[in-house]
């Protein structure tokens, strides 16, 4: 199979950190260190990946031996074949623990401490050291963090790097006042804000897709497209995290952020080059076409309980006069010359009845006269599970009559590239943080204008208090999303199925 590397622009001040390089992942007893960090870091230490030497330093609250510590690793760590298990073991004689408190100085000098024996052991004769700070932690201590790594741990002769996971505020004046804080402490280029949406393979597709084929890129336009949708799914409700998830809701958890940068890199013009700033350039220049979201543009909605599954206010972590949206449905809308015009339905909830993440292009009607009735085209990039991009369009049905039948044309990745792996979204971020490559990370200034489109939107549930359309657990959603649909898109949801594969069988 015929391939091309892409390169970035030559003018990129990037520095990959090739050796005497240590990552500390703050927050290392928790469920997002346990599930993503550790996994994709031997992950990539598997495929030899990561800088010779690595050192890999846990820091939490939690006081625990190694054994433990190593324990927490390897939980969600999986070993499918042999020679995973013989490297599982030298990756986590890589991996060490120290346990501090957040908001004092004498736990980050413990850590500084034990980061300079473990320097000192892995490379003696090192000049320059280099440190990447993992906050696998909640927003409450971020800026916290963030000052006394910064006090006790920043290295003064070395490359420094620190990766933030969101939510970064819950408005625009929280966002503003927590990246103000982090800025004052750490420069613009030693700041990796993760999205992990800009890991997946399919969201990373989107530029060769729309920039390396015209036949796609010129029809993206007003002229062309009726609507665009973009759906994020889950079977599954909140799961003893409701109280987390109230202060925050499907909007903030979701939309602001995974949804909305999908959309802006599915519709920003052609950059000059694949170096981060002019990618992130041409995503805040789409993102400022964009007014804040009307209420009346929004269909809000609540999963109840259905058989044994129960409903959202069932959960025990969630008030009981809880009007926090699971589903939201809302229209954007991007005044540009390019797409004026063209609504844009941003989609999400939680218990439906499915697993999904896809954005669905859909073109204008086939002009009338020898046609009467015939489906409209649809380009559908499927995000996850099962990533495929299809086009739906209409062929001649075979036979002696003339008839048209809708099918598709189908590029699904198992069967298209079966002998490739694809990446968890979580190694190829850690890894673009290692070369300091910020292409697929959210800028200062990216992060504020999204802020500015939600939070009027935001402040409004809270303030009105709408009570969310209810939805049984496993349903499409409200009742009134067709309706909806129809009245912001002009189009009824068609019969017709893609078929899905059966991925076992591939």
């Amino acid at each position: 199979m015929a391939s091309q590397e892409i390169p970035s622009s030559g003018n990129s001040t990037a520095v990959e950190l090739k050796e005497n390089t240590s990552i500390v992942v703050l927050g290392a007893s928790g469920d997002l260190a346990k599930k993503k960090t550790f996994p994709a870091l031997f992950g990539l230490f598997f495929n030899g990946f990561l800088p010779p030497n690595l050192q890999i330093v846990g820091y939490a609250r939690t006081k625990m031996d190694e054994e433990e510590f190593h324990k927490r690793v390897v939980q969600y760590i999986k070993t499918p074949i042999p020679q995973m298990k013989s490297k599982l073991k030298e990756f986590l004689e890589l991996c060490t623990y120290v346990s501090g408190q957040y908001d004092t100085d004498e736990g980050f000098q413990d850590l500084e401490k034990h980061l300079a024996e473990r320097e000192k052991a892995a490379y003696p004769d090192a000049k320059t050291k280099n440190r990447v700070f993992y906050m696998a932690l909640p927003p409450s201590v971020f800026t916290v963090v963030a000052e006394g790594l910064k006090k006790n741990n920043y290295l003064k002769d070395g490359i420094n790097r620190i990766v933030v996971e969101k939510p970064f505020g819950k408005d625009l004046e929280s966002s503003r006042e927590m990246m103000g804080k982090l800025k004052k402490l750490w420069q613009e280029d030693e700041t990796f804000r993760i999205d992990h949406y800009l890991g997946k393979e399919m969201v990373k597709n989107l530029l060769i897709l729309r920039f390396g084929n015209p036949v796609l890129d010129n029809s993206f336009n007003k002229n062309l497209i009726s609507n665009v949708q973009i759906t994020f799914k889950e079977p599954f409700g909140t799961e003893g995290r409701g109280g987390y998830f109230d202060e925050f809701g499907i909007i903030r958890d979701v939309m602001q952020n995974h949804l909305l940068q999908v959309l802006s890199i599915l519709t920003m013009e052609r950059p000059v080059s694949f170096s981060a700033e002019d990618i992130r350039d041409e995503k805040v220049k789409v993102l400022r076409f964009i007014p804040p979201i009307k209420m009346e543009e929004a269909l809000l909605g609540q999963y109840s309980a259905k058989g044994d599954k129960p409903g959202y206010k069932d959960d025990d972590t969630v008030p009981k006069d809880s009007v926090s949206p699971t589903f939201a449905a809302l229209v954007l809308h991007i005044n540009s010359p390019k797409w004026e015009g063209v609504p844009f339905v941003l989609k999400a909830g939680k218990a439906l009845n499915e697993q999904k993440t896809e954005i669905r292009i859909q073109y204008k009607d086939v002009t009338q006269g020898i046609f009467k009735d015939i489906a409209r085209n649809e380009l559908v990039i499927r995000v996850q599970p099962g990533e495929s991009v299809y086009m739906k369009m209409n062929a001649k049905a075979p036979g002696l009559q003339m008839r048209t039948v809708a099918t598709e044309m189908d590029l699904t990745y198992k069967r298209r590239f079966s002998d490739l792996k694809i990446p968890e979204a979580y190694e190829a971020l850690i890894l673009d943080a290692f070369k300091g490559d910020h292409s697929n990370f959210v800028r200062d200034d990216e992060l504020d204008i999204a802020w500015k489109i939600f939070t009027p939107i935001l402040h409004q549930i809270e303030n009105d208090k709408p009570t969310p359309k209810s939805y049984e657990y496993g349903s499409r959603g409200p009742a009134e999303l067709d309706d909806f649909i129809t009245k912001h898109v002009g189009y009824t949801r068609a019969n017709y199925q893609w078929p899905t594969v059966d991925a076992g069988k591939l």
